[in-house]
């Protein structure tokens, strides 16, 4: 890397589907409620795909929402990484069909680390970048999740939602961009989350549903554990203290765990980014469509410390700081 330039984020987009389905719509046939949903996750509506609508699709919209904003992003890109737990297939890969839809030339893969894979493949981007592998890689996390629900389970169905989010990462000019990365795994966990791919069951002898399954008190915990030691771990490599954190964006699955990171931060709700209301939890596309609604919305500038973090199925958690803008 060259005149101490590091890797950034050089441009965002992000895509939700239209249809937009309100809490009041599970009353009619799940023994719940708006009140009792908005009590315990904080969503009030979640982004349905149509029904021919499928992951590739959304992360092309989220990807053409980006050119809108950024014409000329994808000149220097050179591969694409999209993470994604809801594949078109599981070949060709949702990258390759990305890659494929903007012309762009060199490599293509999708990577799976549950709800924190775009950060994962974030994570990635930066190293490529920053080993010259790269000149600039894009990355996609799109989820068409509706389409793996059991829409019967009160416990799973009233939580997701569809989505699809897009960065360009790129250097950027001396004393922006990515600070430091947490990336961790605890596969003990492994039960708790999951959904049916190729085997009947796990080493373990846990059987693999073929609609998504969470064990939410389990997964409820681990989330708030890992949410407190990731941000705290992420913010000290990169030098600095939760005060100087000016937005933090986590990962969009519960206001309650939301709460209990901002508390142990010490942040102010003002700095703290949510739309888990509107949105619901949108897996991979959750912290790009909320990072880019916050940078439409004028509440990251240029030089601000920003915290991104997440957790997930594996079971996975990831965190990142960075320093916005030097594009």
């Amino acid at each position: 890397m060259t005149g101490g330039q590091a890797p950034g984020i050089l441009a965002l987009g992000a895509y939700v589907p239209e249809r937009v389905m309100r809490n009041e719509e599970f009353e009619a046939y799940l023994d719940t409620s708006d009140e009792w949903i908005v009590t315990r996750t904080g969503i009030r509506e979640r982004r349905i795909a149509a029904e021919d609508e499928y992951t590739s699709d959304l992360a092309f919209k989220a990807v053409e929402d980006l050119l809108k904003r950024h014409p000329g992003a994808l000149e220097g890109v050179d591969g694409v990484i999209v993470a994604t737990n809801t594949p078109d297939a599981l070949f060709p890969d949702t990258a390759a069909l990305v890659q494929a839809r903007f012309g762009i030339q060199g490599f293509a893969y999708d990577l799976l680390a549950g709800c924190p894979g775009w950060l994962y493949a974030l994570a990635q981007a930066h190293a490529m970048v920053a080993a010259g592998l790269a000149r600039k890689v894009l990355v996609v996390g799109a989820e068409a999740l509706s389409k793996i629900l059991d829409w019967n389970d009160r416990a799973t169905a009233v939580l997701f939602g569809d989505a699809g989010g897009a960065a360009v990462v790129g250097r950027v000019r001396e004393g922006f961009g990515f600070r430091s990365f947490v990336l961790g795994a605890d596969g003990t966990g492994a039960k708790e989350l999951h959904h049916a791919c190729v085997a009947p069951r796990l080493p373990d002898g846990t059987a693999i549903a073929k609609r998504l399954y969470m064990n939410g008190r389990e997964v409820f915990k681990f989330a708030v554990r890992v949410m407190n030691t990731a941000t705290l771990e992420a913010i000290e490599k990169a030098g600095l203290t939760p005060e100087d954190i000016k937005v933090f964006v986590p990962h969009q699955a519960n206001l309650r765990i939301i709460d209990a990171a901002r508390e142990r931060l010490g942040l102010p709700w003002e700095r703290v980014v949510v739309n888990v209301d509107r949105y619901g939890n949108t897996s991979t596309a959750s912290i790009p469509l909320a990072l880019k609604e916050a940078v439409d919305a004028g509440r990251i500038q240029e030089g601000d410390h920003v915290l991104l973090v997440s957790f997930g199925a594996g079971l996975t958690w990831a965190a990142a700081v960075l320093t916005w803008g030097g594009a």
